[in-house]
């Protein structure tokens, strides 16, 4: 089985870690689209053309499988991947969704979400989640935690300011979905503000749970083969792969 996986920047390695950790896949072709990141800024018609651009680039293998690790795109062009892709193409924001509702058992549990601007105002996570009959959502967009995290600041003051420019005056959330493939590298900062009592719901987690579920996904490939791939600086991109995920 081999897998491409698609973010725009380094995000998406939250994702292959996940992907890693549970073996799912032999081969896992990343590419990350660093020269344009981010996409939470942009609009939806350039977000969807930069998505199918990402389509063609993955034609150069022989692909079972594409996951769309950036819920941006996730919500703006799945449809679209999906109508040029040969093989299907699976987003984080459906399998959030689902893990969601597989962990959270109140109805009426306080959720919230926080994205990039494009993520939040597309309203993908709140439509999705009322249709399995959740009611009290709530998203914050918090996109200066994107260049925080591209710049490895992860913990420390700047990061601990954000957080608090960001949430100090919501209620403490009973479940919070990561809605940025980047945001589960702040998990311990994130854990430590809202407290244990917050369940964080990850995407890489949540992808490997919709796999399970949906496509029978639980054999397992040791020493699974690695490629990255960046429309910018690849190199940096490696090197932040090394770091990372320990490979």
């Amino acid at each position: 089985m081999k897998v491409g996986v698609f973010d725009s920047g380094i995000g998406g390695l939250t994702v292959v870690k996940s992907l890693l950790e549970h073996q799912l896949f032999e081969e896992i072709i990343y590419f990350g689209d660093t020269a344009r990141v981010p996409y939470g800024t942009k609009d939806k018609n350039t977000i969807i053309r930069y998505a199918i651009e990402a389509i063609e680039f993955f034609k150069n293998f022989e692909l079972d499988m594409i996951i769309v690790a950036c819920n941006t795109v996730s919500a703006y062009a799945l449809d679209e991947m999906n109508e040029s892709a040969s093989c299907p193409v699976i987003g984080v924001v459906e399998a959030g969704v689902l893990a969601t509702a597989n962990s959270v058992k109140d109805k009426n549990a306080n959720i919230l979400i926080i994205g990039t601007n494009a993520t939040i105002n597309s309203k993908a996570y709140e439509d999705a989640l009322q249709l399995q009959n959740f009611s009290n959502l709530h998203a914050k967009a918090t996109p200066l935690l994107v260049p925080l995290v591209e710049e490895e600041i992860l913990s420390g003051d700047i990061l601990n300011a954000t957080l608090k420019h960001y949430f100090a005056e919501l209620k403490k959330p009973q479940a919070l979905i990561l809605g940025c493939t980047h945001f589960p590298l702040l998990t311990k900062e994130l854990q430590e503000y809202f407290g244990k009592e917050t369940q964080l719901i990850h995407s890489g987690d949540a992808i490997v749970e919709y796999l399970q579920n949906k496509f029978d996904f639980y054999k397992q490939y040791k020493n699974p083969r690695l490629k990255f791939f960046a429309s910018e600086n690849p190199e940096a991109l490696r090197s932040i792969a090394k770091k990372w995920l320990d490979v």
